[in-house]
């Protein structure tokens, strides 16, 4: 397993926020003790030629010069600029070691599966897993498949890669909940909504389902946009998985023939690290 990590992006924070540097730093100490023989790499940061396939030159301006808070939820932090486009290019550098067959994991922040082209929303600034999904598609890959498992809709990547015929998408995600879309599929889309409190045997069998439809596209790649909060212990949504549902996420992916690489997105329990490393350990075979 290769991990894509820069201890930089532990340099921003707001007091009472969800999404804070000891998701990573707890995540990163666990997986560092239990699998010392895993590699570890900082990315490049994303160009503008990769941000541009998937935002606009005007989002791009607003999150490098930006003075006011985007949302409640998504502050203006300083260097927030540079911290996203670490970030994104953590996922592109993931997304390009999957064509060449290996194992990675972007263990990075912030997340950016609600990022839409125009708009930052819900922690996110730029919409990683779909700007690493249209630069491998510029890169050799001719069909690339997105599973999110994140507990929240993402509408962001659905907005980005929608009617793209070379992109399948799939979400499984809380509704209602936030950011309250989701409800329906179309085209090249296929979401699929879990009540909250969901079991969680009922929940995992709508995730094998629409891991499998992604399958059927054939993609040469699948990018999976790994979010931790169906936990049922996460505090910010009512989803029911357990850790051992994260591991068998993971032994899915080590059971298909397909390059993968996946991305952080949400997770804001305290047993992240322990989720993290279930998805992974079970991923790798170790």
């Amino acid at each position: 397993m290769i991990i894509f990590h820069d201890p930089r992006c532990l340099e921003y924070s707001s007091p009472g926020h969800p999404e804070q540097p000891a998701r990573i730093t707890g995540s990163g100490a666990v997986l560092k003790d239990r699998h010392p023989e895993w590699e570890w790499r900082e990315s490049l940061a994303a160009d503008e030629i990769a941000l541009l396939r998937a935002h606009s030159p005007e989002h791009l301006g607003r999150i490098r010069n930006a003075l006011n808070d985007f949302d409640a939820d998504t502050p203006a932090h300083r260097d927030i600029y540079q911290h996203a486009v670490r970030s994104a290019g953590a996922a592109i550098n993931a997304a390009r070691t999957a064509m060449r067959r290996e194992r990675a994991f972007s263990l990075m922040r912030p997340p950016g599966h609600h990022a839409t082209r125009d708009r930052a929303m819900g922690f996110c600034y730029f919409n990683n897993i779909a700007i690493a999904a249209l630069d491998i598609l510029e890169n050799g890959a001719e069909r690339v498949a997105i599973w999110d498992f994140d507990a929240h809709h993402g509408n962001g990547t659905e907005a980005i890669v929608a009617h793209n015929p070379r992109i399948a998408f799939a979400s499984i995600h809380q509704f209602p909940a936030y950011p309250g879309t989701g409800a329906k599929s179309f085209a090249n889309v296929n979401n699929y909504p879990v009540a909250p409190y969901t079991p969680r045997a009922q929940h995992a069998d709508v995730a094998k389902r629409a891991l499998e439809k992604l399958l059927a596209f054939k993609p040469d790649v699948l990018l999976v946009s790994a979010g931790f909060d169906a936990y049922s212990g996460d505090p910010i949504t009512q989803m029911t998985l357990e850790r051992e549902d994260f591991a068998t996420f993971g032994e899915w992916l080590r059971r298909i023939d397909i390059s993968t690489a996946a991305v952080l997105e949400g997770g804001y329990s305290d047993e992240l690290p322990e989720l993290v490393d279930a998805f992974l350990s079970a991923w790798s075979g170790h």
